[in-house]
């Protein structure tokens, strides 16, 4: 798997986010192992200390969990996924926003925009 990191942000929060996704897809569901620092941290070409951050920074947000000589774990919360993915919507969201309003567009016509997205993504799934 190759990671385009985005050099305007640290590395060890897009760490963070992927592993987000990677619980809200189902790929990595409660209660599951996560890749061993060192593993992802080659996976990544990334200092191990980076994918360290990243663990810390889940674990200090509830997402994940640590068990002594075992490695970092997926919180068995039944919540938890549907708080990730409101939270990654959100983020989103935000960027849209963002990129929208810059460009001059009032929100009336950023919601035609996104409401003609969805209707042209369903029309293609018939």
């Amino acid at each position: 798997m190759t990671w385009d990191f985005d050099r305007n942000r640290p590395i060890y929060l897009q760490i963070g986010e992927e592993i987000c996704r990677r619980i809200v897809r189902g790929d990595l569901p409660p209660g599951a192992r996560t890749p061993s620092v060192r593993e992802l941290a080659a996976e990544l070409r990334v200092n191990p200390n980076t994918v360290q951050r990243a663990y810390q920074e889940l674990e200090r947000n509830g997402v994940l969990f640590a068990r002594r000589g075992q490695g970092s774990f997926v919180r068995e919360d039944p919540a938890l996924v549907g708080r990730l993915r409101q939270q990654i919507a959100a983020a989103a969201a935000r960027r849209y926003w963002t990129e929208v309003a810059a460009l001059g567009m009032s929100p009336e016509e950023a919601r035609r925009l996104i409401a003609g997205v969805i209707h042209d993504d369903k029309s293609s799934l018939r």
